[in-house]
């Protein structure tokens, strides 16, 4: 389970941002995730509820923006929307792809007290 190692480092984030800010908690952190990420959303939410717990996130509210996939074909140029890292194109079946949204997987914000 990857997602306990993602929960881990956004928690490493959050302590050293805390702590070079003076800040004793956090009260909110904003995440976003790329539908094309490889995140599991209901095993992120499970690691996500058991490692935070006794540590600065505890108690904090959690806000995802959840990117949706997008690629644009190198064959055609079409732009389309993705739900799997090897969807082909629509319009011309190439998978010949580049991903242009959705792999984001990054702590947009995080409001300390």
């Amino acid at each position: 389970m990857h997602e306990l190692s993602i929960v881990m480092n956004i928690i490493q984030i959050a302590e050293k941002e805390s702590a070079a800010n003076n800040a004793s908690a956090v009260e909110e952190i904003e995440l976003d995730i790329g539908e094309l990420s490889g995140i599991e959303p209901s095993a992120f939410d499970f690691a996500w509820e058991q490692a935070i717990k006794s540590s600065l996130l505890d108690g904090s509210a959690r806000k995802i923006n959840h990117i949706p996939g997008e690629g644009q074909c190198i064959e055609c140029g079409a732009v389309f929307p993705m739900h799997r890292l090897y969807d082909p194109c629509p319009v011309c079946g190439e998978h010949f792809i580049t991903i242009t949204k959705g792999k984001e997987l990054r702590v947009r914000s995080i409001v300390v007290n």
